[in-house]
């Protein structure tokens, strides 16, 4: 934000989670003032520190106009194994709350001017080899139908002139926290490798860069639609299992079977960590983002070997 500009008012669901407190930190140093929507306030306040506004409901957001909404709500996928329940739960807290938003701003007859709501790649499905950029349709399966679904309720605040970014994350990289924090013991104990055949495309993100990146959706005028939140480089199973063994200096020997993978993990299995999604950052690239972290070993060192960092 340029310094002559005013700070603005941004409303952030999912501000006490992994990528929303430093997304909220990063706000906050630019000028602006996040409110973030919370279940709980006291815990948000410990999280969050001061500076931050904090809501229970949408009802309390200050009179003065919203002018973003960063939407990151969402019960995590890999948290246990999936079930009836718990997708019923991975639906309301993505789509009910983007429901919710948008018929707060129905009712209050203004809306934000920019929207950056979360989705993920797994709206692609199984790409197999194939580069996956956002003009590639949606796959099949839970995941795509639950990103289809996610996406068409954010589209709808655009219907009423707001620029809305469909940010569609990859696996996100970064300290104590995250997809790498459950992978971190058994490597550490050497205990870690490929995950089935190690020949699926995984496509990751630092989290510093997904930070920047939903800045840039903010600020950059020119950008709506669908925007992949993935580093450049994407790279297999078996590099990415390597890799974080040579950055820990142990050994990746142990593989786990796919056969295994889905006797314990279902269909989790099959959508989650065997699924080949090789999806390269297009629109980000095209409107000028630069990457800090677009290779794998250098954000795996960075962030392994500087714990404390955002």
């Amino acid at each position: 934000m340029n310094s002559t500009e005013t700070s603005r008012t941004i409303l952030l669901t999912g501000g006490t989670g992994f990528i929303g407190v430093p997304l909220c930190h990063a706000l906050q140093e630019r000028g602006d003032h996040p409110v973030v929507l919370t279940r709980d306030t006291l815990r948000a306040a410990r999280i969050l520190g001061t500076g931050v506004s904090l809501v229970s409901e949408l009802g309390q957001l200050p009179d003065r106009p919203v002018d973003a909404v960063v939407n990151l709500a969402g019960e995590p996928l890999a948290s246990g194994r999936w079930n009836d329940r718990r997708k019923e739960e991975f639906r309301r807290s993505r789509i009910g709350t983007t429901e919710a938003l948008l018929a707060h701003f129905q009712q209050r007859g203004t809306f934000p001017t920019r929207m950056v709501s979360g989705s993920a790649i797994g709206f692609y499905g199984d790409g197999g080899d194939r580069p996956l950029t956002e003009m590639d349709g949606s796959g099949t399966g839970f995941a795509a139908q639950l990103c289809r679904d996610w996406e068409a309720v954010a589209e709808r605040f655009a219907d009423s002139g707001t620029r809305v970014c469909r940010l569609r994350t990859g696996i996100v990289l970064g300290p104590n926290g995250g997809a790498l924090q459950s992978m971190l013991l058994p490597f550490k104990l050497g205990l870690g490798g490929r995950l089935g055949s190690g020949r699926q495309w995984m496509s990751w993100i630092h989290r510093t860069d997904l930070v920047r990146l939903i800045l840039h959706c903010l600020d950059r005028g020119t950008l709506s639609g669908p925007v992949n939140g993935t580093a450049p480089n994407p790279v297999t199973n078996r590099y990415f299992t390597r890799s974080l063994a040579k950055v820990l200096h142990r050994p990746a020997v142990f593989p786990a079977p796919a056969f295994m993978l889905r006797a314990i993990m279902a269909d989790m299995a099959d959508e989650l960590l065997l699924v080949s999604q090789r999806v390269l950052p297009e629109a980000a690239l095209e409107s000028g983002f630069q990457f800090h972290y677009p290779e794998l070993v250098p954000a795996l060192e960075q962030i392994l070997r500087r714990p404390d960092s955002r």
